[in-house]
């Protein structure tokens, strides 16, 4: 009986997943590159505070906000635009822009309102933790209020293509620009934390707080660098959501989301640069093929927090294991 009930909501379809599985994989990198670029949010002030900042998800979700806000002032709308190349090329960098920069502020916002002034009577972390869920909730409801609880209009960009064939896969143009603009935008950022003078500063605030203040680093100012990095990087991200998620710009679209990108940051290694790369892109093709596997789009986001648990129970260091202040240049 027991097997019967068993089997009647949960079936493995094998062949499914097999005859799906190049599909999975590179559908799970495009969305894997973006839960990288959320997750590095997450790693950057992990790094510098040892905080979940949990409101974060609300800065993704200002950013792709301000993206569709900008492209429907920019003419654009539920049938691909009659533009040239160019054209479109350069209303998507405006709007890249505007969704950094609005996340970017946002992110700013959340840490002078209500990190700062606890950081000032020296908080418990629980005391942290309880208020960035806080603020998550402010901001989203603040969201509820202004536009209420139905989704955006849906906006497309341009007419996607198929480029080429890789294992019987068609590898679509929207692809090849989420997967390889995030790798870009992820390197630059490494090299940023390793080689520049403001990587140094946020090293050392990693590191040890204390003795960088008395070697003359601004740690105030190393804090809020860190939230502008990681609420800019949000933004750039809801680009690339919107892209790929039309219709998913709605006052609670970013929990979800959310919290897989925070389960990437824990996969790859709370506090890497890379493991939040690796972590976004390995959590994509593992819900992708738990999706196929198991007959059903609905188990991606069981699929995630199962990882998230297992990660936590087996190697809570994630598979990089590194913190930022161990980087080296």
């Amino acid at each position: 009986m027991h097997a019967l009930v068993a089997e009647s909501w949960l079936t493995f379809h094998w062949s499914d997943f097999l005859s799906n599985f190049w599909n999975a994989t590179f559908d799970g990198l495009t969305f894997g590159a973006i839960y990288a670029l959320v997750a590095l949010g997450y790693t950057l002030v992990y790094g510098v505070l040892n905080l979940i900042n949990f409101a974060h998800s609300e800065v993704f979700i200002a950013g792709a906000y301000a993206v569709i806000f900008t492209l429907s002032g920019l003419g654009f709308g539920p049938s691909p635009p009659t533009l040239s190349p160019i054209a479109i090329i350069g209303d998507l960098l405006v709007a890249l822009l505007a969704g950094a920069l609005t996340s970017a502020i946002v992110a700013l916002l959340v840490e002078r309102i209500a990190y700062k002034p606890l950081r000032a009577r020296n908080a418990p972390r629980l005391v942290f933790l309880i208020t960035a869920i806080g603020m998550s909730f402010v901001i989203q409801y603040a969201f509820f209020l202004w536009r209420g609880a139905v989704a955006e209009p849906s906006v497309t960009m341009y007419q996607d293509k198929a480029i080429f064939i890789v294992f019987g896969s068609t590898i679509y143009l929207s692809q090849l620009i989420i997967v390889g603009a995030a790798v870009l935008m992820m390197v630059g950022i490494d090299q940023l934390i390793r080689r520049t003078r403001i990587g140094r500063g946020i090293r050392a605030v990693a590191q040890d707080p204390d003795t960088a203040t008395l070697m003359g680093v601004n740690r105030e100012r190393i804090i809020m660098t860190t939230f502008v990095i990681g609420g800019a990087l949000a933004g750039a991200a809801a680009l690339f959501y919107v892209m790929k998620v039309p219709q998913g710009v709605i006052y609670n679209g970013g929990f979800i989301l959310g919290i897989k990108a925070f389960t990437a940051a824990v996969l790859g290694g709370i506090g890497n640069i890379r493991g939040a790369l690796l972590g976004g892109l390995l959590l994509g093709m593992i819900g992708n093929y738990g999706a196929y596997l198991l007959g059903d789009a609905q188990w991606i986001d069981v699929v995630s927090f199962i990882v998230l648990v297992l990660v936590l129970m087996v190697r809570p260091d994630g598979i990089l294991g590194s913190n930022l202040g161990k980087v080296r240049a």
